[in-house]
């Protein structure tokens, strides 16, 4: 049962729609997606080993998330995915990839959200309708969710947006997903506040480092920023075609 330590659930009790999530190598990082329906998943990668998406060797140290262990053979059901990105759809099996199955809660509560320490568990935001949800997730399998990006544009961005449509629209800021808020909470807490100089108790700067790392996580939820808006699938998709095509265009001129 959903409860407020764990957020596990049994494959029976999964219905479409849903934000489901599963943690990776000692939870160090969980990947996210959205059950559709008849055993499948929908979900954001980078593929082949880089799920991760940072672009440096973190991404070898730490194992995609994707289908990429080459010792097992493919899987009858979704054939060889080792080398696939973007957005796609998996057996329940592959996107678990051995893992336990967890279900993203959304209109929580603030003490609710506290309470769950880890980032990328849960939101104070809302879900929309699951044939919303749906329609977004198969949209997006058809027509791509942009560059993958572990900070900005990475698998539970993707989940999160299904489920409530909204968009962070400024370029300076974090994405909407809770496990990135989350770690640069953690940063933030440990070695950016001037309030650490204002206690040397180790319990003062304990007390302090986790003030700093609650209000920066509940700031960054979705459910609470001002820099979001809602915005159709169908917009969305088409205007990351249109910075594609101007990219390209300019590309093309200095060339």
């Amino acid at each position: 049962m959903v409860g407020v330590l764990s957020n596990k659930i049994q494959r029976d009790d999964l219905k479409p729609g849903d934000h489901i999530y599963s943690w990776r190598h000692s939870y160090i990082y969980a990947h996210h997606g959205i059950y559709v329906g008849n055993g499948n998943v929908i979900h954001f990668t980078r593929g082949a080993g880089q799920e991760i998406g940072t672009g440096t060797v973190l991404d070898r140290l730490i194992f995609s998330s994707s289908q990429s262990d080459l010792s097992k053979p493919p899987c009858l059901l979704c054939g060889d995915q080792s080398m696939s990105d973007g957005v796609i759809s998996s057996c329940l099996e592959c996107f678990l990839h051995g893992g336990e199955l967890y279900l993203f809660q959304y209109g929580v509560s603030p003490a609710m959200f506290l309470a769950k320490a880890r980032g990328g568990t849960c939101t104070l935001a809302t879900s929309d309708p699951p044939e919303d949800v749906l329609h977004r997730a198969e949209y997006l399998l058809q027509n791509g969710f942009g560059a993958y990006n572990i900070f900005k544009n990475n698998c539970e961005d993707l989940a999160i947006y299904c489920k409530t449509g909204l968009i962070v629209f400024t370029s300076i800021s974090v994405g909407r997903s809770g496990q990135a808020a989350s770690f640069l909470a953690a940063a933030s807490a440990i070695v950016s506040s001037p309030l650490r100089f204002l206690t040397t108790g180790f319990a003062g700067l304990t007390a302090v480092g986790c003030g700093i790392y609650c209000i920066s996580r509940i700031v960054s939820d979705i459910g609470v920023r001002r820099d979001v808006m809602k915005i159709p699938v169908e917009r969305l998709v088409a205007h990351s075609s249109l910075d594609k095509s101007e990219a390209a265009t300019e590309t093309s001129k200095e060339d």
